[in-house]
């Protein structure tokens, strides 16, 4: 049985990041410009509260938070860990360190495909939005996540 682990990045782990991003088939023909020439770097991870999951040694997905506005910047999953479950306990995670942020919402402007996702995890679709060319040529979905906070007592 694999087990996983979910740790904060760090500046090593940009590389393996953008790759993970780069080779992710949901970005490939018509989406492909989106990410065209994107990076993970070493500063963003520095400068964003981001998350990676790991199976073993490998990396197998990650997210990354804007704190203000609060938005989910990215959320990848290796397409070999599609369907095992890593995409929902990383959006929990992800809700859980929100929490600890202060954040009320977080903000997703979705992937076309992934909006389902999203809402099958508890984001309610709050409007679209519009193209942005050349890189992107399509409408998005704007999603929202209320937070959640634990009772204090």
């Amino acid at each position: 049985m694999t087990s996983y682990r979910i740790s904060r990045a760090s500046a090593s782990d940009a590389g393996r990041l953008t790759a993970l991003m780069q080779e992710s088939a949901a970005y490939q023909g018509e989406y492909a410009s989106i990410l065209d020439g994107y990076q993970v770097t070493e500063d963003y991870l520095a400068t964003h509260p981001a998350y990676v999951a790991h199976a073993q040694r490998d990396v197998v997905g990650f997210y990354s938070l804007i704190e203000y506005p609060a938005e989910l910047d990215l959320l990848f999953v290796a397409d070999s860990a599609q369907g095992t479950g890593i995409g929902a306990w990383l959006v929990e995670h992800m809700l859980g360190q929100a929490a600890e942020l202060g954040m009320t919402e977080v903000r997703v402007v979705s992937h076309p495909p992934a909006a389902g996702f999203y809402e099958r995890m508890g984001a309610r679709r709050v409007g679209v939005v519009p193209p942005n060319p050349p890189k992107i040529a399509w409408e998005r979905p704007e999603l929202v996540f209320d937070v959640k906070h634990p009772p204090r007592g």
